[in-house]
């Protein structure tokens, strides 16, 4: 039996702390978001229907719907404290959003969804999954595409050796600080340093080598896959599944 995803993320604390503190310092954030939507538009023509699983607190899907307007969603999260941002984030929108409490390191976790979707994307979060999990949920996920869907997974990838993964994390220290500044933070950079290196999440981070990902999405059935972007330890990555007519 595999391991639940990420029980630290139900506590209310640590989301709060992680939109606030990391979420908003990540580097090329906007950029990251702004691909996924740019490669949604330009490999599908537009969608209807989305999954965003993992949605934290809807950014991805509040890029969607500006793009897409008219589509319905369903946003599926194992965190309440999460998908209680979602639901705010959303509550004057008049689209067809579902919410619904899944975790994805079990096979179950589709069991409420229903029909075909245009696009599957996900933002930080597959990576708390075994390597194993990882290739079932992918595959899964190419079930549950339409003809022509496309998967985008925004995510958080291993480095190649120990030194890259040092300049990431100093980076990720440095956008931290900075941000927390702008908020008019006192903590000292050291400061910083040690919460981000002793994070409570950190230990239920299963980091993958995006060229590993790629490549079961090829062996899996995806077209067009590729890495889109990626700053270090950050990546988006995805692909198609062929359509009916190929």
């Amino acid at each position: 039996m595999s391991k639940s995803q990420g029980g630290a993320w139900k506590e209310g604390d640590l989301v709060a702390t992680y939109l606030s503190g990391v979420r908003a310092a990540i580097p090329l954030a906007a950029e990251q978001i702004e691909t996924m939507v740019r490669v949604v538009v330009e490999l599908t023509g537009g969608i209807h229907r989305y999954a965003d699983l993992g949605c934290g607190d809807g950014i991805l899907s509040a890029a969607l719907l500006d793009r897409f307007p008219q589509s319905s969603g369903v946003l599926v999260d194992h965190s309440p404290p999460m998908l209680e941002r979602a639901r705010e984030r959303f509550g004057s929108v008049p689209n067809e959003l579902r919410f619904i409490e899944a975790d994805l390191s079990r096979a179950t976790w589709c069991g409420g969804l229903e029909g075909s979707f245009d696009a599957v994307v996900s933002g930080f979060s597959i990576h708390h999954l075994t390597h194993h999990r990882k290739q079932k949920l992918y595959r899964e996920i190419f079930g549950l595409l339409a003809p022509g869907g496309i998967f985008i997974n925004v995510e958080h990838v291993s480095s190649p050796t120990p030194e890259i993964e040092h300049i990431f994390n100093e980076s990720m220290v440095d956008a931290i600080f900075a941000q927390q500044q702008r908020d008019d933070s006192r903590k000292t950079r050291a400061e910083v340093a040690r919460e981000f290196v002793y994070r409570p999440d950190k230990a239920e981070n299963i980091l993958a080598p995006v060229e590993d990902q790629c490549r079961w999405l090829r062996r899996i059935g995806y077209e067009q896959v590729d890495c889109f972007l990626r700053y270090f330890e950050l990546a988006v990555f995805g692909g198609r599944k062929p359509s009916s007519e190929a």
